[in-house]
C-alpha cells in the first residue's frame, strides 16, 4: 500500500521550525531527508525513523518496525503532534548520522 501526499504533508508541517528538511518520492512511499541525510521515511503511512540513540532516547518506548519487506528495523513515531517534538527528533537524528559520501560523477 502506497503512503499518501496528505500524510507526508502533515508531517512535513511538523517538521517546519526545521531547516534544510527534503523529501524524495520512491515507489510509493516517502523518503525523509534533514541536512541531506537520510533520517527516516513514510511507509505505508507509517512515520518511522532511523533507530540512532538519540531517538531511543528521545523515544524509548517506540516499537521497531520494518519499512518493507527485507528493509532494516526502524523506530514508528505515533503520537507525536506538535512540531517541537518532531523537529527536536528528526534534527537529533541527524545530528547521529554521519556525512553522506560524495557520489563520483558520471
Amino acid at each position: 500500500m502506497a503512503s499518501s501526499r496528505q500524510t507526508l504533508e502533515r508531517v512535513l508541517d511538523q517538521l517546519a521550525l526545521l531547516e534544510d528538511v527534503s523529501f524524495r518520492a520512491m515507489m510509493g512511499e516517502y523518503i525523509l531527508y534533514v541536512k541531506g541525510k537520510v533520517v527516516g521515511g513514510i511507509y505505508d503511512d507509517r512515520l518511522l525513523v532511523k533507530p540512532t540513540a538519540s531517538a531511543r532516547r528521545l523515544l524509548p518506548h517506540a516499537r521497531l518496525e520494518l519499512p518493507y519487506e527485507g528493509g532494516k528495523a526502524m523506530l514508528r513515531i505515533e503520537g507525536v503532534d506538535g512540531p517541537g517534538l518532531l523537529a527536536k527528533l528528526m534534527d537529533a537524528v541527524a545530528g547521529d548520522l554521519p556525512q553522506p559520501k560524495k557520489s563520483k560523477g558520471r
